[in-house]
Protein backbone atom coordinates (compact mmCIF):
# COMPACT_ATOMS: atom_id res chain seq x y z
CA UNK A 1 0.00 0.00 0.00
CA UNK A 2 3.27 2.41 1.28
CA UNK A 3 4.72 1.73 -2.07
CA UNK A 4 1.44 2.55 -4.02
CA UNK A 5 0.96 5.55 -2.33
CA UNK A 6 4.48 6.44 -3.15
CA UNK A 7 4.03 6.16 -6.82
CA UNK A 8 0.84 7.87 -7.12
CA UNK A 9 3.05 10.36 -5.26
CA UNK A 10 5.78 10.50 -7.73
CA UNK A 11 2.95 10.27 -10.92
CA UNK A 12 0.99 13.34 -9.54
CA UNK A 13 4.44 15.43 -8.95
CA UNK A 14 5.63 14.69 -12.46
CA UNK A 15 2.34 15.55 -13.85
CA UNK A 16 2.02 18.38 -11.96
CA UNK A 17 6.07 19.60 -13.38
CA UNK A 18 4.64 18.46 -16.81
CA UNK A 19 1.89 21.01 -16.97
CA UNK A 20 4.67 23.79 -15.27
CA UNK A 21 7.13 23.02 -18.17
CA UNK A 22 4.30 23.13 -21.22
CA UNK A 23 3.51 26.86 -19.90
CA UNK A 24 7.35 27.70 -20.18
CA UNK A 25 7.61 26.31 -24.16
CA UNK A 26 5.45 29.52 -25.77
CA UNK A 27 8.35 31.65 -25.54
CA UNK A 28 10.83 29.05 -26.48
CA UNK A 29 8.63 27.80 -29.62
CA UNK A 30 8.39 31.50 -30.64
CA UNK A 31 11.71 31.79 -31.05
CA UNK A 32 12.26 28.28 -32.83
CA UNK A 33 9.27 29.99 -34.98
CA UNK A 34 11.24 33.10 -35.88
CA UNK A 35 14.44 31.17 -36.51
CA UNK A 36 12.43 28.54 -39.18
CA UNK A 37 11.56 31.94 -41.24
CA UNK A 38 15.13 32.67 -41.10
CA UNK A 39 15.89 29.28 -43.06
CA UNK A 40 12.80 29.54 -45.16
CA UNK A 41 14.18 32.65 -45.98
CA UNK A 42 17.85 30.87 -46.76
CA UNK A 43 15.86 28.28 -48.89
CA UNK A 44 14.18 31.07 -50.69
CA UNK A 45 16.93 33.57 -51.47
CA UNK A 46 19.24 30.52 -52.80
CA UNK A 47 16.03 28.71 -54.99
CA UNK A 48 14.05 32.03 -56.43
CA UNK A 49 15.76 33.71 -59.38
CA UNK A 50 14.22 37.42 -59.04
CA UNK A 51 15.08 37.40 -54.57
CA UNK A 52 19.01 36.13 -56.31
CA UNK A 53 19.42 38.95 -58.76
CA UNK A 54 17.58 41.24 -56.45
CA UNK A 55 20.14 40.54 -53.46
CA UNK A 56 17.35 40.14 -50.80
CA UNK A 57 18.81 39.43 -47.55
CA UNK A 58 17.30 35.90 -46.45
CA UNK A 59 16.13 37.91 -42.86
CA UNK A 60 14.11 40.16 -44.76
CA UNK A 61 12.71 37.62 -46.90
CA UNK A 62 11.92 35.04 -43.97
CA UNK A 63 10.18 38.27 -41.85
CA UNK A 64 7.93 39.24 -44.62
CA UNK A 65 6.66 35.08 -44.75
CA UNK A 66 6.82 35.20 -41.11
CA UNK A 67 4.26 38.14 -41.14
CA UNK A 68 2.26 37.00 -43.89
CA UNK A 69 1.33 33.34 -41.82
CA UNK A 70 1.12 35.61 -38.70
CA UNK A 71 -1.67 37.48 -40.77
CA UNK A 72 -3.36 34.53 -42.21
CA UNK A 73 -3.80 33.08 -38.90
CA UNK A 74 -1.44 29.93 -40.03
CA UNK A 75 1.58 30.87 -37.70
CA UNK A 76 0.85 28.13 -34.85
CA UNK A 77 -1.59 30.33 -32.40
CA UNK A 78 1.69 33.23 -32.48
CA UNK A 79 0.84 36.76 -32.82
CA UNK A 80 3.03 39.66 -33.59
CA UNK A 81 3.13 41.00 -29.96
CA UNK A 82 4.66 37.52 -29.63
CA UNK A 83 7.76 38.87 -31.12
CA UNK A 84 8.15 42.53 -30.22
CA UNK A 85 10.29 41.63 -26.97
CA UNK A 86 12.53 39.33 -29.69
CA UNK A 87 12.74 42.77 -31.60
CA UNK A 88 14.13 44.90 -29.03
CA UNK A 89 16.45 42.18 -27.35
CA UNK A 90 18.17 41.28 -30.35
CA UNK A 91 18.83 44.85 -31.58
CA UNK A 92 20.63 45.29 -27.95
CA UNK A 93 22.47 42.56 -28.39
CA UNK A 94 23.52 42.76 -32.31
CA UNK A 95 25.66 46.46 -30.99
CA UNK A 96 26.89 44.80 -27.65
CA UNK A 97 27.97 42.07 -29.64
CA UNK A 98 30.02 44.76 -32.15
CA UNK A 99 31.28 46.73 -29.60
CA UNK A 100 32.90 43.83 -27.98
CA UNK A 101 34.62 43.18 -31.49
CA UNK A 102 38.30 44.33 -31.49
CA UNK A 103 40.57 46.39 -33.90
CA UNK A 104 41.71 43.54 -36.67
CA UNK A 105 44.97 45.36 -37.68
CA UNK A 106 46.90 48.94 -38.39
CA UNK A 107 43.91 50.35 -40.14
CA UNK A 108 41.31 50.21 -37.41
CA UNK A 109 43.55 52.22 -35.15
CA UNK A 110 43.98 54.89 -37.11
CA UNK A 111 42.08 58.13 -37.56
CA UNK A 112 39.96 57.43 -40.02
CA UNK A 113 37.50 55.63 -37.69
CA UNK A 114 37.66 58.93 -36.07
CA UNK A 115 36.77 61.28 -38.55
CA UNK A 116 34.60 58.33 -40.54
CA UNK A 117 32.48 57.67 -37.14
CA UNK A 118 31.87 61.31 -36.92
CA UNK A 119 30.82 61.88 -40.71
CA UNK A 120 28.32 58.80 -40.43
CA UNK A 121 27.02 60.28 -36.47
CA UNK A 122 26.38 64.18 -38.12
CA UNK A 123 24.52 62.59 -41.06
CA UNK A 124 22.52 60.49 -38.48
CA UNK A 125 21.59 63.84 -36.38
CA UNK A 126 20.53 65.28 -39.29
CA UNK A 127 18.50 62.17 -40.49
CA UNK A 128 16.97 61.80 -36.94
CA UNK A 129 15.65 65.57 -36.79
CA UNK A 130 14.91 65.93 -40.37
CA UNK A 131 12.48 62.12 -40.48
CA UNK A 132 10.66 63.57 -37.23
CA UNK A 133 9.97 67.32 -39.14
CA UNK A 134 9.18 65.54 -42.31
CA UNK A 135 6.33 62.96 -40.38
CA UNK A 136 5.05 66.26 -38.61
CA UNK A 137 4.36 67.62 -41.57
CA UNK A 138 3.09 64.88 -43.16
CA UNK A 139 0.67 64.03 -40.63
CA UNK A 140 -0.66 68.11 -40.99
CA UNK A 141 -0.93 68.07 -44.61
CA UNK A 142 -2.87 64.64 -44.27
CA UNK A 143 -5.41 65.55 -41.46
CA UNK A 144 -6.42 68.99 -43.39
CA UNK A 145 -6.87 67.37 -46.50
CA UNK A 146 -9.04 64.65 -44.91
CA UNK A 147 -10.51 66.49 -41.50
CA UNK A 148 -8.41 63.52 -39.91
CA UNK A 149 -7.52 63.76 -36.06
CA UNK A 150 -4.57 62.13 -36.41
CA UNK A 151 -1.43 63.20 -34.01
CA UNK A 152 1.23 64.79 -35.32
CA UNK A 153 3.63 62.46 -33.14
CA UNK A 154 2.07 59.57 -34.87
CA UNK A 155 3.95 61.02 -37.78
CA UNK A 156 6.90 62.22 -36.16
CA UNK A 157 8.10 58.66 -34.17
CA UNK A 158 9.06 57.53 -37.95
CA UNK A 159 12.43 58.93 -37.59
CA UNK A 160 12.44 56.91 -34.19
CA UNK A 161 11.32 53.53 -36.14
CA UNK A 162 13.55 54.44 -39.20
CA UNK A 163 16.78 56.47 -37.77
CA UNK A 164 16.99 54.86 -34.23
CA UNK A 165 15.38 51.25 -35.07
CA UNK A 166 12.73 48.88 -33.29
CA UNK A 167 14.43 49.20 -29.97
CA UNK A 168 13.83 52.57 -29.48
CA UNK A 169 10.33 52.94 -31.60
CA UNK A 170 9.02 50.42 -28.91
CA UNK A 171 10.52 52.13 -25.90
CA UNK A 172 9.66 55.99 -27.00
CA UNK A 173 6.52 54.95 -28.34
CA UNK A 174 5.05 52.94 -24.69
CA UNK A 175 5.92 55.97 -23.17
CA UNK A 176 4.17 58.54 -25.83
CA UNK A 177 1.37 55.89 -25.19
CA UNK A 178 1.20 55.23 -21.78
CA UNK A 179 2.54 58.41 -20.15
CA UNK A 180 0.67 61.18 -22.66
CA UNK A 181 -1.99 59.68 -24.15
CA UNK A 182 -0.42 59.27 -27.75
CA UNK A 183 -3.00 56.08 -29.21
CA UNK A 184 -1.35 53.54 -30.96
CA UNK A 185 2.01 55.53 -30.29
CA UNK A 186 4.20 52.06 -29.75
CA UNK A 187 2.42 50.17 -32.75
CA UNK A 188 2.73 52.78 -35.18
CA UNK A 189 6.72 52.83 -33.93
CA UNK A 190 7.17 49.05 -34.53
CA UNK A 191 5.54 49.94 -38.15
CA UNK A 192 7.66 52.26 -39.05
CA UNK A 193 10.52 50.63 -37.91
CA UNK A 194 9.60 47.52 -40.00
CA UNK A 195 8.59 49.58 -43.40
CA UNK A 196 12.04 51.30 -42.62
CA UNK A 197 14.34 48.04 -42.90
CA UNK A 198 11.71 46.89 -46.41
CA UNK A 199 12.78 51.00 -47.75
CA UNK A 200 16.12 50.30 -46.61
CA UNK A 201 16.39 46.95 -48.95
CA UNK A 202 14.34 48.39 -51.63
CA UNK A 203 16.84 51.34 -52.05
CA UNK A 204 19.70 50.11 -50.67
CA UNK A 205 20.10 46.88 -52.40
CA UNK A 206 20.04 48.29 -56.33
CA UNK A 207 22.47 51.32 -54.65
CA UNK A 208 24.91 48.31 -53.65
CA UNK A 209 24.16 46.51 -56.73
CA UNK A 210 25.19 49.06 -58.43
CA UNK A 211 28.40 49.97 -56.71
CA UNK A 212 29.81 46.25 -56.95
CA UNK A 213 28.84 46.16 -60.69
CA UNK A 214 30.89 49.21 -61.66
CA UNK A 215 33.66 48.01 -58.71
CA UNK A 216 33.14 51.29 -56.49
CA UNK A 217 33.81 49.52 -53.39
CA UNK A 218 36.89 48.72 -51.78
CA UNK A 219 37.15 44.85 -51.14
CA UNK A 220 37.85 43.86 -54.14
CA UNK A 221 36.87 40.06 -53.31
CA UNK A 222 33.23 41.38 -53.97
CA UNK A 223 32.21 39.31 -57.16
CA UNK A 224 28.79 39.06 -58.17
CA UNK A 225 28.94 35.21 -58.77
CA UNK A 226 26.77 32.18 -58.11
CA UNK A 227 27.53 32.08 -54.16
CA UNK A 228 27.63 36.06 -53.57
CA UNK A 229 23.92 35.67 -55.66
CA UNK A 230 22.21 32.59 -54.21
CA UNK A 231 23.45 33.44 -50.61
CA UNK A 232 25.18 29.66 -50.41
CA UNK A 233 28.81 28.79 -50.35
CA UNK A 234 29.93 26.07 -52.28
CA UNK A 235 30.82 22.85 -50.41
CA UNK A 236 34.46 23.10 -50.96
CA UNK A 237 34.46 26.56 -49.43
CA UNK A 238 36.94 27.60 -46.66
CA UNK A 239 35.85 30.73 -45.60
CA UNK A 240 36.61 30.71 -41.36
CA UNK A 241 34.03 31.44 -38.94
CA UNK A 242 36.38 31.72 -36.30
CA UNK A 243 39.60 31.07 -34.14
CA UNK A 244 38.96 28.24 -31.22
CA UNK A 245 40.03 30.42 -28.02
CA UNK A 246 38.66 27.74 -25.89
CA UNK A 247 39.34 23.80 -25.83
CA UNK A 248 36.28 22.05 -26.46
CA UNK A 249 37.13 19.66 -23.81
CA UNK A 250 36.38 22.42 -21.11
CA UNK A 251 33.74 24.82 -22.86
CA UNK A 252 32.87 25.71 -26.49
CA UNK A 253 34.50 28.50 -28.17
CA UNK A 254 31.28 30.02 -29.20
CA UNK A 255 29.21 29.66 -26.26
CA UNK A 256 32.33 30.99 -24.07
CA UNK A 257 32.21 34.52 -26.26
CA UNK A 258 28.51 34.04 -25.84
CA UNK A 259 29.08 34.10 -22.09
CA UNK A 260 30.90 37.30 -22.12
CA UNK A 261 28.18 38.98 -23.75
CA UNK A 262 25.89 37.81 -21.17
CA UNK A 263 27.69 39.26 -18.75
CA UNK A 264 27.94 42.38 -20.57
CA UNK A 265 24.03 42.06 -20.28
CA UNK A 266 23.46 41.22 -16.81
CA UNK A 267 26.24 44.38 -15.66
CA UNK A 268 23.73 46.75 -17.64
CA UNK A 269 21.00 44.88 -15.73
CA UNK A 270 22.09 45.49 -12.45
CA UNK A 271 23.70 49.07 -13.27
CA UNK A 272 20.30 50.46 -14.33
CA UNK A 273 18.40 48.54 -11.57
CA UNK A 274 20.89 50.94 -9.34
CA UNK A 275 20.57 54.04 -11.07
CA UNK A 276 17.11 54.62 -11.95
CA UNK A 277 15.57 54.86 -7.98
CA UNK A 278 18.66 57.75 -7.52
CA UNK A 279 17.97 59.31 -11.05
CA UNK A 280 13.89 59.33 -10.31
CA UNK A 281 14.69 62.50 -7.25
CA UNK A 282 16.26 64.35 -10.08
CA UNK A 283 13.85 66.79 -11.82
CA UNK A 284 14.36 69.44 -14.36
CA UNK A 285 11.05 71.01 -15.58
CA UNK A 286 8.98 68.05 -17.13
CA UNK A 287 11.99 65.94 -17.37
CA UNK A 288 12.88 63.57 -15.02
CA UNK A 289 16.11 61.60 -14.98
CA UNK A 290 14.52 58.29 -13.95
CA UNK A 291 13.67 58.41 -17.82
CA UNK A 292 17.25 58.42 -19.17
CA UNK A 293 17.92 55.07 -16.87
CA UNK A 294 15.03 52.85 -17.25
CA UNK A 295 14.70 49.81 -19.41
CA UNK A 296 13.86 51.76 -22.13
CA UNK A 297 16.72 52.66 -22.87
CA UNK A 298 19.04 49.12 -22.05
CA UNK A 299 20.43 49.78 -25.80
CA UNK A 300 22.48 53.24 -24.73
CA UNK A 301 23.79 51.38 -21.84
CA UNK A 302 24.65 48.19 -23.23
CA UNK A 303 26.69 49.82 -25.85
CA UNK A 304 28.18 52.22 -23.05
CA UNK A 305 29.42 48.84 -20.45
CA UNK A 306 30.25 47.03 -23.74
CA UNK A 307 33.03 49.53 -25.19
CA UNK A 308 34.03 49.67 -21.20
CA UNK A 309 34.43 45.94 -21.14
CA UNK A 310 36.33 45.46 -24.28
CA UNK A 311 38.57 48.54 -23.10
CA UNK A 312 39.25 47.20 -19.69
CA UNK A 313 39.86 43.89 -21.43
CA UNK A 314 42.47 45.35 -23.83
CA UNK A 315 44.05 47.40 -21.14
CA UNK A 316 44.64 44.51 -18.91
CA UNK A 317 45.75 41.95 -21.94
CA UNK A 318 42.63 40.05 -22.05
CA UNK A 319 41.47 41.29 -25.17
CA UNK A 320 43.12 38.24 -27.27
CA UNK A 321 40.92 35.89 -25.30
CA UNK A 322 37.83 37.27 -27.80
CA UNK A 323 38.33 36.06 -31.35
CA UNK A 324 36.96 38.82 -33.59
CA UNK A 325 35.55 36.78 -36.09
CA UNK A 326 33.21 34.73 -34.20
CA UNK A 327 32.33 38.03 -32.27
CA UNK A 328 30.91 39.25 -35.93
CA UNK A 329 28.77 35.48 -36.30
CA UNK A 330 26.94 36.60 -32.98
CA UNK A 331 26.57 40.05 -34.31
CA UNK A 332 25.71 38.92 -37.81
CA UNK A 333 23.20 36.94 -36.28
CA UNK A 334 21.68 39.05 -33.68
CA UNK A 335 21.23 41.38 -36.57
CA UNK A 336 19.28 39.06 -39.06
CA UNK A 337 17.26 37.91 -36.15
CA UNK A 338 16.31 41.53 -35.35
CA UNK A 339 15.03 41.67 -38.78
CA UNK A 340 13.28 39.13 -38.77
CA UNK A 341 11.51 39.63 -35.77
CA UNK A 342 11.11 43.64 -36.48
CA UNK A 343 8.23 42.63 -39.69
CA UNK A 344 6.82 39.98 -37.65
CA UNK A 345 5.71 42.27 -34.96
CA UNK A 346 3.47 44.42 -37.48
CA UNK A 347 -0.05 44.85 -36.64
CA UNK A 348 -1.28 44.17 -39.91
CA UNK A 349 -4.87 45.30 -38.48
CA UNK A 350 -3.23 48.39 -37.49
CA UNK A 351 -1.15 48.92 -40.72
CA UNK A 352 -4.51 48.32 -42.78
CA UNK A 353 -6.27 51.04 -40.93
CA UNK A 354 -3.98 53.59 -41.60
CA UNK A 355 -2.35 52.79 -44.46
CA UNK A 356 -2.52 56.17 -46.35
CA UNK A 357 -1.12 58.55 -43.81
CA UNK A 358 1.72 55.66 -43.10
CA UNK A 359 2.80 55.26 -46.04
CA UNK A 360 3.24 58.72 -47.06
CA UNK A 361 5.49 59.35 -44.01
CA UNK A 362 7.50 56.42 -45.46
CA UNK A 363 7.82 57.16 -49.24
CA UNK A 364 8.83 60.84 -48.60
CA UNK A 365 11.04 60.10 -45.48
CA UNK A 366 12.55 57.53 -47.76
CA UNK A 367 13.20 60.00 -50.75
CA UNK A 368 14.81 62.48 -48.62
CA UNK A 369 16.83 60.23 -46.23
CA UNK A 370 18.57 58.94 -49.54
CA UNK A 371 19.20 62.11 -50.50
CA UNK A 372 20.82 63.11 -47.76
CA UNK A 373 23.12 59.79 -47.54
CA UNK A 374 24.37 58.86 -50.78
CA UNK A 375 24.43 62.93 -51.84
CA UNK A 376 26.53 63.64 -49.05
CA UNK A 377 28.61 61.02 -49.65
CA UNK A 378 29.44 62.25 -53.30
CA UNK A 379 32.17 64.48 -51.59
CA UNK A 380 34.03 61.83 -50.04
CA UNK A 381 37.20 60.86 -51.93
CA UNK A 382 37.56 57.46 -49.81
CA UNK A 383 34.61 54.63 -48.79
CA UNK A 384 32.16 56.82 -50.02
CA UNK A 385 29.94 53.54 -51.32
CA UNK A 386 30.30 51.91 -47.85
CA UNK A 387 29.85 55.20 -45.71
CA UNK A 388 26.98 55.53 -47.63
CA UNK A 389 25.49 52.71 -47.93
CA UNK A 390 25.91 52.00 -44.13
CA UNK A 391 24.13 55.14 -43.07
CA UNK A 392 21.34 55.06 -45.33
CA UNK A 393 21.17 51.55 -43.86
CA UNK A 394 21.11 53.06 -40.07
CA UNK A 395 18.52 56.23 -40.96
CA UNK A 396 16.23 53.44 -42.47
CA UNK A 397 15.62 50.77 -40.20
CA UNK A 398 18.33 50.77 -37.70
CA UNK A 399 22.10 50.39 -37.43
CA UNK A 400 21.33 46.51 -38.20
CA UNK A 401 20.51 47.01 -41.60
CA UNK A 402 23.08 49.88 -41.76
CA UNK A 403 25.53 46.70 -41.13
CA UNK A 404 23.71 44.36 -43.50
CA UNK A 405 23.78 46.60 -46.94
CA UNK A 406 27.67 47.18 -45.80
CA UNK A 407 27.88 43.46 -45.43
CA UNK A 408 27.14 43.25 -49.21
CA UNK A 409 30.19 45.19 -50.32
CA UNK A 410 32.39 44.70 -47.23
CA UNK A 411 31.05 40.46 -46.82
CA UNK A 412 33.61 40.00 -43.80
CA UNK A 413 33.08 43.57 -42.15
CA UNK A 414 37.14 44.30 -42.72
CA UNK A 415 37.05 47.83 -43.63
CA UNK A 416 37.02 50.33 -41.00
CA UNK A 417 33.42 51.13 -42.03
CA UNK A 418 32.66 48.61 -39.44
CA UNK A 419 34.34 50.09 -36.70
CA UNK A 420 33.27 53.43 -37.59
CA UNK A 421 29.48 52.08 -36.74
CA UNK A 422 31.18 51.12 -33.41
CA UNK A 423 32.37 54.82 -32.50
CA UNK A 424 29.72 56.11 -34.17
CA UNK A 425 26.91 54.05 -32.15
CA UNK A 426 28.74 56.04 -29.11
CA UNK A 427 29.30 59.47 -30.57
CA UNK A 428 25.50 59.70 -31.88
CA UNK A 429 24.49 59.98 -27.97
CA UNK A 430 27.07 62.69 -27.41
CA UNK A 431 25.68 64.93 -30.53
CA UNK A 432 22.23 63.88 -30.27
CA UNK A 433 22.30 64.12 -26.24
CA UNK A 434 19.49 67.02 -26.05
CA UNK A 435 17.17 65.22 -28.51
CA UNK A 436 17.70 61.97 -27.37
CA UNK A 437 17.97 62.49 -23.78
CA UNK A 438 16.34 65.65 -23.29
CA UNK A 439 13.55 65.61 -25.84
CA UNK A 440 12.52 62.47 -27.35
CA UNK A 441 11.49 60.39 -24.29
CA UNK A 442 9.33 63.25 -23.41
CA UNK A 443 8.63 64.64 -26.55
CA UNK A 444 4.85 65.08 -26.05
CA UNK A 445 5.30 67.33 -23.48
CA UNK A 446 6.56 69.86 -25.42
CA UNK A 447 5.22 72.05 -27.74
CA UNK A 448 5.03 72.18 -31.44
CA UNK A 449 6.66 75.68 -31.98
CA UNK A 450 9.63 74.46 -29.35
CA UNK A 451 10.08 71.58 -31.47
CA UNK A 452 10.22 73.11 -34.74
CA UNK A 453 12.74 75.63 -33.51
CA UNK A 454 15.50 73.25 -31.29
CA UNK A 455 15.20 70.19 -34.30
CA UNK A 456 15.50 72.99 -37.07
CA UNK A 457 18.45 74.24 -35.22
CA UNK A 458 20.19 70.83 -35.04
CA UNK A 459 19.57 70.65 -38.29
CA UNK A 460 21.55 73.60 -39.67
CA UNK A 461 23.92 73.32 -36.98
CA UNK A 462 24.48 69.53 -38.08
CA UNK A 463 24.67 70.86 -41.41
CA UNK A 464 27.49 73.37 -41.02
CA UNK A 465 29.45 70.47 -39.36
CA UNK A 466 29.26 68.63 -41.93
CA UNK A 467 30.58 70.35 -44.54
CA UNK A 468 33.56 71.12 -42.17
CA UNK A 469 34.09 67.38 -42.06
CA UNK A 470 33.97 66.91 -45.88
CA UNK A 471 36.67 69.29 -46.25
CA UNK A 472 38.52 67.70 -43.59
CA UNK A 473 38.23 64.45 -44.98
CA UNK A 474 39.28 65.13 -48.23
CA UNK A 475 42.32 66.53 -47.01
CA UNK A 476 43.31 63.74 -45.31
Amino acid sequence: MRICTRISGIVSARLTAGVGMADSFHGVIAFAFLASMLLVGTIARARIGWLRSALIPASLVGGVVGFALITLDWSFGFVSEDFTAFTFHFFTLSFMSLCLTGSDGPHTRDRSIVGGGLWLSVIWVMSLVMQALIGLLVIVLYNAATAGQLSVFLGMIVTHGFTQGPGQAVAFGEIWQNNYGIKDAMSFGLIYASLGFVAAFIVGVPVARYFVKRGLQNSRAVQLDAQFLSGMLSADSSVSAGRQITHSASIDSLVFHLSILGVAYLVTDQYLALMQPIAQQWQVGEMNFGFVFSYNLFFFHGLMVAMLMRALMDRFGWGRYIDNETQRRITGSAVDLTVAATLMSIEFVLLWTYVVPIALVCIVVTVATAALCFGSARRLTTLGPERSLAVFGCCCGSTGSGLLLLRILDPELRTPVAMELAFFNIAISVIGFHILTLMAPILPAYDITTIVAVYGTTFAVAAGALMMLNRRMRNT
